[in-house]
C-alpha cells in the first residue's frame, strides 16, 4: 500500500510502497471492537462503593412510636428512605478488566493500521526532529501536514525537543511504537507517524 512520506519539515513529501496487512470486507472487525471494548473496560478503577444497610452508621433504635404521631412507621433512620441512609442496589467495588488474547489484540490492531490507511488518515515523516525546543516549530509542522483536529504522533523514541515543542499543543498528543494500540489508532482522526515507527509497528504485528 502506497502512503505519504513527508519530509522533515512537511513542506514536501513522496509516496512509498509498505506492506501493510490488507483486510476484505468485515475481517477483523469484530476482533477490533471486543478489543476496543475491552482496554476501556480495564481502564475502569472499579473503585465506586455505596454504603447499604449493615454500613451506614447510626442508631437501629426506632426513631418514634409506632402509632398516635401522625406519621409513618419507621424502625430505624438507616432506612433507605431517610437522607443519610443506606442506598438500595448502590456500586460496589468490582473488576471490570477482560482477558484478551495475543491473536486478538494483533488482529485488532492489523485492522485498525489497515482502516486508518485506506481512509488516508495516516500520514508519515521520515523522522521528527526541531532544532530548537519551540512551539511554534512544531505548530508549523502540523499546519502543512493536519491543519486542524485532534492528532497522534508516533515514534520509537521522542527527542527532547520534540516533547518540549509539542507539549503546549492542546491537540497534540505523543505516543511511542511499543505502547501503540489499536484503541489509540481508532480514537484520532488523524495520526503521523515516522517511518521507522511504522517499520517497528509491522515488524511487531507480523509475528
Amino acid at each position: 500500500m502506497k502512503l505519504k512520506v513527508y519530509n522533515t519539515d512537511g513542506s514536501s513529501f513522496s509516496e512509498k510502497d509498505f506492506d501493510i496487512p490488507s483486510f476484505e470486507g468485515d475481517k477483523g472487525l469484530f476482533a477490533l471492537k471486543e478489543t476496543i471494548v475491552a482496554y476501556q473496560a480495564n481502564a475502569r478503577q472499579g473503585n465506586a462503593s455505596t454504603l447499604d444497610y449493615g454500613e451506614v452508621s447510626g442508631s437501629c433504635a426506632k426513631p418514634f412510636k409506632q402509632k398516635g404521631g401522625g406519621r409513618s412507621r419507621h424502625g430505624t433512620t438507616k432506612s433507605v428512605i431517610h437522607r443519610g441512609g443506606a442506598v438500595v442496589f448502590g456500586p460496589r467495588p468490582r473488576d471490570w478488566s477482560q482477558k484478551m488474547n495475543r491473536k486478538v489484540r494483533v488482529l485488532a490492531l492489523q485492522r485498525a493500521l489497515f482502516d486508518k490507511c485506506s481512509e488516508a488518515a495516516l500520514s508519515l515523516i521520515e523522522k521528527f526532529e526541531m532544532a530548537q525546543p519551540k512551539t511554534k516549530l512544531m505548530e508549523a509542522l502540523l499546519s502543512k501536514i493536519q491543519p486542524k483536529g485532534k492528532v497522534l504522533i508516533v515514534d520509537d523514541v521522542f527527542a527532547d525537543n520534540v516533547v518540549l515543542s509539542g507539549r503546549n499543543i492542546e491537540r497534540m498528543f505523543f505516543c511511542e511504537t511499543a505502547s501503540l494500540n489499536a484503541l489509540d489508532l481508532v480514537k484520532f482522526s488523524t495520526v503521523i507517524m515516522s517511518e521507522q515507527a511504522l517499520n517497528t509497528l509491522l515488524a511487531r504485528i507480523s509475528k
